[in-house]
């Protein structure tokens, strides 16, 4: 059983997720603003946060930047908007899937296992540091240190990294990036790859040349 907290201002919804999420096996928790949400995350872990973007007091953005400083759950957004702007914003911020209202809640039921055993695989991997000269990747730890200083990269660069990093002198195509990462059939076009290696490139300084671009192909990491 996984503990799902579910944040939207509208009743009716929180209602319908916790009844397919009830059946589904999941013990369901709500809050009906965003505020409420992040306060709920203070005191208590969750395996899983969905939230929507439009809530009085925090909105779903504002929600998710500060459960993110407590707690790396994964992150379901909701919207009634669906704004390439809006879904890259979100996935900057480390959310997991990104579903427009209205929405079928077998699918949304659907995307939550998948999310939930894609974390449950990252959760028992082998612990694993990694040395590349001054490079060095604490994979359990989820910390990444140029030349001794620490640097602080997002949840989705995080990912990335490791991603590429376990992958190590393998090409790796855009698409294979976006399917193992993100986990599903991605909305949109491959610039959110793009962004996430240039970001990713730039806090790791000297050592940024290991991610070697592929022309026409994609990416990988050179060891």
């Amino acid at each position: 059983m996984s503990k799902i907290l579910v944040a939207d201002d509208e009743a009716k919804i929180r209602a319908v997720i916790r009844e397919y999420a009830e059946f589904n096996g999941h013990e369901v928790f709500e809050a009906p603003d965003g505020m409420i949400a992040v306060n709920m995350c203070r005191e208590q872990r969750f395996d899983i946060i969905i939230l929507d973007i439009m809530m009085p007091r925090y909105d779903g953005f504002s929600a998710c930047k500060e459960i993110k400083k407590t707690q790396d759950a994964p992150v379901i957004m909701l919207s009634a908007r669906g704004e390439e702007y809006d879904k890259l914003f979100g996935f900057e911020l480390g959310i997991d899937d990104y579903i427009v209202k209205p929405f079928s809640p077998k699918e949304l039921m659907a995307r939550v296992n998948a999310v939930l055993q894609r974390s449950a695989a990252r959760g028992d991997a082998q612990p694993e540091i990694l040395t590349f000269s001054g490079l060095e990747i604490n994979i359990p730890a989820r910390s990444v240190t140029v030349d001794g200083e620490k640097v602080e990269l997002t949840p989705k660069e995080y990912d990335m990294l490791f991603y590429l990093v376990q992958n190590r002198n393998i090409a790796l195509s855009r698409d294979k990036l976006l399917s193992d990462i993100w986990g599903y059939d991605f909305y949109g076009d491959d610039r959110t790859i793009d962004t996430h290696i240039k970001n990713l490139r730039n806090n790791l300084g000297p050592y940024r040349d290991r991610i070697v671009t592929l022309r026409g192909v994609g990416y990988k990491f050179e060891a």
